[in-house]
């Protein structure tokens, strides 16, 4: 099992990615097999293929993030954290709260975000 360190190095890495990261970069967090519930009650994305594709639609945004809070427990992590997007003028806020468990080596083995479009703020 990942240690606590590890896990917590995991998640400040994957919410600098998701900030001002390529797809690529956030990717490469996950393990081969990982799967995405992103957010949760949609259909999951499954290895990083599919994965890839998902965070493809948020690198070409002018985007920030900031964690908050993380909890770190056996393999698992609950955190929260904000990402702000900006597409000209009109900036999107958005603060979910994402549960990941991590293998061993410390990649995320899944990621389920708490969030409904009712969270989004914009402005």
């Amino acid at each position: 099992m990942a240690s606590a360190d590890d896990i917590r190095d995991t998640v400040r890495r994957y919410v600098e990615a998701v900030g001002s990261g390529t797809a690529a970069d956030i990717v490469a967090l996950y393990r081969e097999d990982a799967t995405v519930e992103d957010p949760v009650g949609s259909e999951p994305h499954v290895g990083h293929a599919a994965i890839r594709k998902f965070y493809d639609v948020i690198e070409p945004l002018e985007r920030s993030s900031e964690l908050f809070t993380v909890r770190v427990a056996g393999d698992s992590a609950a955190f929260s954290f904000r990402i702000v997007t900006r597409f000209g003028e009109q900036s999107f806020t958005l603060d979910p709260i994402d549960v990941m468990t991590f293998d061993e080596n410390g990649l995320i083995s899944s990621m389920r975000a708490f969030w409904s479009p009712d969270d989004m703020v914009t402005g």
